[in-house]
This record gives structure tokens, C-alpha cells and sequence, in this order.
């Protein structure tokens, strides 16, 4: 459990960099969401998994 909510809590801070750093682009970048085909944000979602499923792999978070 400690694990997980530390997990939670870097996520939470990597979420929360871009809204601290860049509130104007955040707000034109979620504007222009609506207009993005369903099949690109299913791509993008789907990389984002894999890029993250790759870091815990490497991190030692599966085998560790």
C-alpha cells in the first residue's frame, strides 16, 4: 500500500507541473481536445500506458 500511494503522489506531482507552470497553454491545449478525433486520443492513451508500464519495468517497480 505504501508503494501505491507513493506512486499516487509522484503521479499527482508530474500531473500538477504543467497546471503550476503553464496554466495559459493548458487551457488552449484542453480547448482543443473536443475537436481530436476519438481514434488519436485512443493512440496517444494507449502510448502514454506503454510509456508508463516501461518506466515501472525499468524502475525495478515488476521485478523489485
Amino acid at each position: 500500500m505504501s508503494l501505491f500511494l507513493s506512486a499516487l503522489g509522484l503521479m499527482m506531482v508530474f500531473e500538477g507541473i504543467p497546471y503550476f507552470c503553464f496554466p495559459e497553454q493548458v487551457k488552449s491545449f484542453a480547448r482543443k481536445i473536443p475537436n481530436t478525433p476519438d481514434n488519436i486520443l485512443r493512440v496517444v492513451g494507449f502510448c502514454l500506458m506503454m510509456v508508463g508500464l516501461l518506466v515501472v519495468y525499468l524502475g525495478g517497480g515488476i521485478n523489485g
